[in-house]
């Protein structure tokens, strides 16, 4: 089933946006001329809680929407940060908190049409608050706190519009035994 790349053009190549164009052959024969994938690297979040059974969430600016955000904290696994380091160092940086445990749930990813990456969700437990945030130059993000209740009303009202994010709250809440079917 997997197409055979013939050629291969980037059209635009910069950090935050990578567009390729492949010229394919398809099993069945036809030639795809035109085919666009967006490069980006694997991202790792995790749904995130406190000692005392808060749950950590980051809100700040989405330009795309031109709106603000209630989000999970996490973002880009750097080059050679292994999933968990990657996690881990940007669950300390968006938040300053330290996590007792940290399990995997799995990957999922947003478009595999178009996109070639992966996001990787993790569920982390006993955080504790250990420093102040330490952000990239453009970022402004703010450190908001949620009872496991108000999150799945959050979810119900549809509040959370990072679609990624809603995956790993809803594979988090269901490991927490909070999801009833």
């Amino acid at each position: 089933m997997k197409w055979k790349v013939l050629e291969s053009t980037y059209l635009f190549n910069e950090p935050w946006l990578t567009v390729r164009k492949d010229k394919c052959l398809t099993p069945g024969g036809k030639i795809v001329s035109s085919f666009y994938v967006n490069e980006y690297p694997d991202w790792a979040n995790a749904f995130c809680l406190t000692k005392d059974g808060r749950v950590v969430m980051v809100r700040q600016y989405r330009h795309g929407l031109g709106e603000e955000g209630i989000e999970l904290p996490g973002g880009v696994v750097e080059e050679g940060e292994s999933l968990e380091e990657g996690v881990k160092r940007e669950l300390l940086e968006e938040t300053g908190y330290r996590f007792e445990n940290l399990e995997y749930l799995g990957k999922i990813s947003a478009n595999p049409s178009t996109t070639n990456n992966l996001m990787h969700m993790f569920l982390a437990t006993g955080g504790e608050k250990v420093a102040e945030q330490s952000l990239d130059e453009a970022e402004e993000v703010e450190v908001v706190y949620y009872t496991l209740d108000e999150i799945k009303q959050l979810l119900k009202e549809h509040r959370i519009m990072q679609s990624l994010h809603v995956n790993c709250i809803f594979y988090a809440l269901a490991r927490l035994g909070e999801l009833r079917y």
